[in-house]
C-alpha cells in the first residue's frame, strides 16, 4: 500500500506519508552516524536532549522526561543511558536536593562527540530531506518540515 492508496481514508493516506518521511529521515541519518561518529539516532538524539539541560531550577530532566524526549520507554531510556556511560560519553549522580533523584549529564568526551556529530546530523537531515522531496507523496510534508518554527 502506497500513501495515496485510494482504500485508505485521507488521514490514514497522511498518516501512512508522514511515516514514510520519517522512516527514510531516520535511516538516512542513521547510516550517516554509525559510519562517522559510531552513534545511533536515538544515541545523538540522547546526547542532544540531555547537552541542552542546566543547573538551577527546572534545569535537569527526570528520566520520564528525557524518554519523552528521545521517544523511547523509560526502560529503554535507561538502558541507552547505560550504554553511552560505560563509553564514557555519560555521567549519572544523585540529585543534591532529593537523594531519590538521579541526574544525567553529558561528559566533556560526550559533548566533544555530539558537537562533531552535529554537523553529520544536519547534513543527512538535509540529504534525506531533498530525496524526499523528490516524492509527490512527500514533497507536501517535506515543505511543512522545512517551514516548521518550534518554541518552547
Amino acid at each position: 500500500m502506497t500513501a495515496t492508496d485510494p482504500a485508505l481514508t485521507a488521514l490514514a493516506q497522511g498518516w501512512c506519508a508522514l511515516s514514510l518521511l520519517h522512516g527514510r529521515i531516520e535511516t538516512h541519518i542513521e547510516r550517516a552516524l554509525q559510519t562517522k561518529h559510531d552513534l545511533s539516532v536515538r544515541e545523538y538524539s540522547l546526547l542532544d536532549v540531555l547537552s541542552r539541560q542546566h543547573n538551577g531550577e527546572g534545569g535537569h530532566l527526570q528520566m520520564k522526561q528525557v524518554a519523552d524526549a528521545v521517544v523511547l520507554s523509560q526502560s529503554a531510556t535507561t538502558r541507552l543511558v547505560t550504554r553511552l556511560e560505560d563509553r564514557g560519553l555519560l555521567s549519572r549522580y544523585l540529585c543534591p536536593t532529593d537523594r531519590r533523584g538521579i541526574y544525567t549529564d553529558v561528559t566533556e568526551p560526550g559533548l566533544k562527540l555530539l558537537t562533531e556529530a552535529r554537523p553529520t546530523n544536519e547534513s543527512a537531515l538535509r540529504e534525506a530531506l531533498d530525496e524526499a522531496a523528490k516524492n509527490p507523496e512527500l514533497a507536501p510534508l517535506v515543505r511543512a518540515v522545512e517551514t516548521l518554527r518550534v518554541t518552547a
